[in-house]
């Protein structure tokens, strides 16, 4: 098995409470690296620019992930429009500069696939950023990570900081929400397909046609691919982590109920929106830098729903 490369590295990892957070933690801790730095949001507002210089000054990380970002659903997205665009900016811009003026010798930055435009070609490339008009219901937060990108990009340019961006697509895993008002369609159709199962539903309800394409990646892939970026990239691009495989809609929740041992039908309610067409991320620039997906999706929700089924 792989190891620590300097066991000893201090290592802050911002947001280490979240899904992908919580994974880059795992995933050190399972190298071998014994000095992690963390702190809740009420030991540390990442919004509070004094607070987070002082905690630099402080603690002087030689390596910071950062994985903290306000987030939430096309709904919340699209109704705190002005709190996403300003707490994500300020959550990065305040550890990203700390990070430069305290020396920090690397950091890596979580963006999202929502940075690219809309209508972007398939698969998406990198170097599609700022080609296009971005999907308007969430385009504060992708405004705003794409500050995060550029921030990291200009702090090289400038002061030569080796500070790096990785753009990942649709998560899934340890940590997800599964709260049906908010939650993201993967772990929503988990959680619906569970419930019909165990009260007998003759159907589920399920918005759109079924036919939108999407990719999934369990975030312990992510967490194994930021890790390995962090232990050997030091390019300016920034880099799109994903499977390269995307599916329909449809075909996932018939996986899902596969696993679910689920055999009612699906009631695909067609006067309700698709939403985009197809996003899938390019990889390419990833896979030539020597990492790869290693969790097939099937066994991914099978195991994601090994642990979460006796919560619902």
């Amino acid at each position: 098995m792989q190891q620590a490369k300097h066991p000893n590295t201090k290592i802050y990892i911002a947001g280490h409470r979240g899904m992908v957070g919580s994974a880059i933690a795992r995933r050190l801790r399972n190298l071998g690296y014994q000095n992690i730095v963390t702190r809740t949001r009420q030991e540390l507002d990442l919004v509070n620019q004094a607070a987070v210089d002082a905690f630099f000054e402080a603690e002087k990380p030689d390596q910071v992930y950062l994985a903290a970002a306000k987030v939430g659903g096309i709904h919340a997205n699209n109704t705190y429009r002005a709190q996403f665009l300003y707490e994500n900016l300020m959550i990065e811009s305040n550890t990203i500069h700390a990070a430069w003026k305290h020396g920090v010798g690397k950091l890596l930055f979580l963006g999202s696939s929502c940075i690219y435009p809309k209508l972007a070609a398939q698969p998406l490339v990198e170097d599609a950023l700022l080609t296009g008009p971005l999907e308007p219901t969430n385009e504060p937060y992708a405004i705003a990570k794409i500050a995060g990108i550029k921030l990291c990009e200009t702090y090289r340019d400038q002061y030569g900081a080796n500070f790096i961006s990785a753009m990942p697509t649709n998560l899934y895993g340890p940590g997800d929400n599964y709260d049906l008002e908010n939650s993201h369609v993967l772990p929503a159709l988990l959680r619906k397909i569970h419930t019909a199962k165990i009260t007998g539903a003759p159907s589920v309800p399920l918005w759109g046609t079924g036919s939108p394409k999407r990719e999934f990646l369990h975030v312990d892939d992510l967490a194994e691919g930021c890790v390995h970026l962090m232990d050997s990239y030091d390019g300016s691009q920034w880099v799109n982590i994903g499977t390269g495989v995307d599916l329909s809609i449809k075909d996932l929740a018939d996986m899902i109920c596969q696993i679910v041992g689920y055999d009612g039908a699906l009631d695909w309610d067609t006067s309700k929106p698709d939403g985009t067409p197809r996003k899938l991320m390019d990889v390419s620039r990833i896979n030539a830098l020597g990492w790869k997906a290693s969790i097939g999706l099937r066994e991914g929700i099978e195991r994601v729903y090994a642990e979460v089924k006796s919560t619902f």
